[in-house]
């Protein structure tokens, strides 16, 4: 399974890719950070963040985009400008029909380090080390995309599990409401 992993951000956003392969094993392909002026006005950092993602998903073809979920911060403004990079890259991958999943940092964190509280050394460290990288992702982005998209990678078979018991449990229920409606009559 070939992802793309992303940190968004209307400053910096990271962008990875990675192959997974047998069980846990994940091998980096690229990886970089999209930088955007603070003094551009709003649209013409969407729009550079936008032409970027559009021509790494068509350079590297992921099967699937992990982003960051954004679900809380204390700066509303740095919130809405993650919340619009982050749609923008999904919608460049709703227009691919790629699949896209959001991960909470928390859960990146846990997947990397097996701790849902690490800190950027301690996930830049591990990045580094499973993905066995000469040296470290810079800055902080880079590695959060690689941690993101190893993240999905290894919760991509569970979430597949959740999803077909999802589809079996609505199948059943469906089921069991046609029984009653039957027995009803």
């Amino acid at each position: 399974m070939r992802v793309m992993g992303v940190d968004p951000g209307l400053t910096r956003c990271g962008l990875s890719v990675i192959e997974g392969g047998q069980g846990r094993q994940v091998i980096a392909l690229d990886v970089d950070v999209v930088r955007t002026p603070a003094d551009q006005p709003l649209q013409r950092r969407l729009l550079t963040i936008s032409d970027t993602v559009e021509h790494w998903m068509d350079t590297h073809r992921p099967d699937v985009v992990a982003i960051e979920r954004v679900f809380s911060q204390q700066n509303v403004s740095t919130v809405m400008g993650t919340a619009q990079a982050g749609g923008v890259i999904a919608l460049q991958a709703a227009k691919r029909d790629i699949e896209v999943h959001f991960h909470t940092p928390s859960e990146v964190k846990a997947a990397v380090t097996g701790n849902g509280a690490a800190g950027k050394a301690q996930v830049t460290a591990m990045v580094t080390r499973i993905l066995a990288l000469q040296q470290k992702p810079t800055p902080a982005d880079a590695a959060d995309a690689l941690a993101l998209a190893i993240c999905h990678c290894w919760r991509a078979p569970m979430i597949a599990r959740m999803a077909a018991a999802e589809a079996q449990a609505a199948e059943q229920r469906k089921k069991y409401k046609a029984r009653l409606k039957a027995a009803a009559k």
